[in-house]
């Protein structure tokens, strides 16, 4: 079985290619994450994707845009609910290219964040799926979280620190901070 697994970033596909090869399956990276910004960071989290890919004979195909205006343009009228769109933009387009490519499913490696809403994504993956005709490989990946950022870690990854888009980044900066008495 051939699936096209989409790709935010490699820390987050490394266990997710592991789980679904160890199943027999014939896995395809696929990047396309218009929601990464700035363009450093969009670089960082692509360039180790690519130097992973390639140590693990990982074919990728890369839809590589750096689409800041097509992003912010989805997502301008209603910030706070943003992931939706988010979703939709890469996860429409991984059922596309999976239906255009021959592939039997699609997954993400998204479905292996605690950060992420679960259940919006997996019926975003689930309306894509039938909208495209192809099939939506579900996975939970959340248990294998922290072993894919500790293998991340001891191979020298890129580690980022927030979901990618420049609203996220935002949020990040400005938690307050715990003043310890």
């Amino acid at each position: 079985m051939k699936t096209l697994l989409h790709i935010c970033c490699a820390p987050c596909a490394n266990q997710c290619i592991d789980v679904l090869r160890g199943d027999h399956y014939e896995v395809t990276g696929f990047w396309y994450n218009p929601n990464i910004h700035p363009f450093t960071e969009y670089r960082a989290r692509r360039n180790t994707l690519r130097e992973y890919a390639a140590t693990i004979d990982l074919p990728v195909i890369e839809q590589d845009d750096y689409a800041l205006r097509p992003f912010i343009r989805e997502v301008a009228a209603d910030i706070e609910n943003r992931c939706v769109k988010c979703y939709e933009m890469r996860l429409f387009e991984a059922a596309r290219v999976a239906k255009e490519g021959g592939f039997d499913s699609f997954t993400s490696s998204l479905f292996i964040s605690p950060y992420q809403n679960h259940e919006l994504m997996r019926n975003t993956a689930e309306r894509a799926a039938a909208e495209y005709g192809v099939d939506f490989l579900y996975r939970d990946f959340r248990p294998y979280f922290k072993a894919g950022q500790e293998k991340a870690r001891e191979l020298g990854f890129y580690m980022q620190k927030y979901c990618g888009c420049v609203f996220s980044e935002q949020e990040r900066y400005l938690k307050p901070t715990k003043i310890i008495p």
